[in-house]
């Protein structure tokens, strides 16, 4: 499996900006982020896959913007706007199949490896 590592959480004022950052060890053909809030479900934020074609979760939808590096080993998540209702632990995850497609309803299952997850706290 491929290592993930995330960086980039903190605590950030409603209506501000953070950025995440996700590396992978070694080659993925998806990475996503989905997120975890207190006592919710974890559910799918954005994701890229090797064609560059990207899609995000309604929610976040002209807030949050995913883009990759040219070396496709580091994908990053501008988060604008931010809202209380964001907190979570934000988790990488990323696909290895050979060319695969991003699914147009991301799940947990679609993804075989995960990163350790990076806290957001975003206060009102």
């Amino acid at each position: 499996q491929v290592q993930l590592a995330e960086s980039g959480g903190g605590l950030v004022q409603a209506g501000g900006s953070l950025s995440l950052s996700c590396t992978a060890s070694g080659q993925t053909f998806i990475t996503a982020w989905f997120r975890q809030g207190p006592g919710k479900e974890r559910e799918f934020v954005a994701g890229i896959d090797w064609s560059g074609r990207t899609r995000a979760a309604d929610s976040v939808k002209g807030r949050f913007t995913l883009s990759r590096d040219s070396a496709w080993n580091t994908v990053y998540l501008q988060m604008n706007s931010l809202k209380p209702e964001d907190t979570a632990v934000y988790y990488c995850a990323a696909n290895r199949v050979p060319w695969a497609v991003l699914p147009s309803n991301p799940a947990d299952s679609d993804f075989s490896s995960w990163g350790q997850g990076t806290q957001v706290t975003v206060s009102s």
